[in-house]
């Protein structure tokens, strides 16, 4: 069942060390400001939660991962202060995944989008279906994804993020997704990817705590500069949405 609730859902149910981040919003479970930054503050309360060991994130439904950030608020936006405030939202989020104390691992279950992308490549662990297919389709209204593509040049390198931005109206199936080194892991069906990252989970959550935090900084190690970085790069997101050419790109594409 999938959330009616224009601001979205946010549910976290913890379960043996486990703790599952579950969003949702009708509209292909894409992002409003307030539920991107509901899901910033969740990342920071369960860092400091010693009840937790691993994070789950998922999303709701059978469809689509995430279609990325709200496209009506994209529409909104009317002057640079307020696009930098919107373009920030994923990189609050993307920080507050990348300094968590918790290892983060994503379960992807259907095509993702955008800002979507940027929030598996932030997961330290991905597991998805074969329908996961993702596009960073910024350049056809006129952006780029600028906030998300440290995360994701993290995951699939230069060329990959090229391959991604530059070919900005293709799909990249999960089989590729996965040879990038995006995904971990890929399944035939949900039912599959669930069975593997309950046992994978659980695993994980049995290992020392204090080893799975310091394996976690290691990870990210060389990232501190991002709390910086990613909110320079929603300004430049921000000065370019208020463009002539995007919004005559955004124009056209709600027609």
């Amino acid at each position: 069942m999938t959330t009616t609730r224009p601001n979205g859902s946010l549910y976290t149910k913890i379960e043996g060390k486990i703790a599952t981040v579950e969003f949702g919003h009708p509209a292909s479970n894409s992002f409003p400001s307030e539920l991107l930054n509901r899901l910033a503050a969740e990342f920071d309360t369960l860092s400091v939660n010693d009840e937790v060991a691993v994070i789950v994130l998922k999303s709701e439904g059978d469809r689509a991962f995430c279609a990325g950030a709200s496209f009506d608020e994209l529409m909104a936006v009317e002057n640079l202060e307020q696009g930098k405030i919107f373009f920030s939202g994923f990189a609050k989020v993307i920080n507050a995944m990348r300094s968590c104390s918790k290892l983060i691992v994503g379960r992807v279950q259907g095509k993702t989008v955008g800002g979507g992308v940027g929030l598996a490549a932030a997961c330290d662990y991905v597991l998805a279906t074969e329908h996961a297919a993702i596009k960073l389709s910024e350049f056809t209204i006129g952006i780029g994804p600028f906030v998300i593509a440290p995360a994701v040049k993290r995951k699939v390198g230069v060329s990959g993020l090229a391959e991604l931005t530059l070919d900005a109206s293709s799909w990249k199936n999960a089989y590729w997704a996965k040879d990038k080194g995006l995904y971990a892991r890929v399944f035939e069906t949900s039912s599959e990817l669930d069975k593997e990252l309950e046992f994978f989970t659980e695993k994980l959550a049995s290992y020392n705590p204090e080893a799975l935090t310091e394996m976690k900084k290691a990870l990210w190690m060389g990232t501190e500069h991002w709390e910086q970085l990613l909110l320079e790069r929603a300004e430049t997101s921000g000065k370019l949405v208020l463009s002539d050419f995007t919004k005559s790109a955004l124009a056209k594409f709600k027609s």
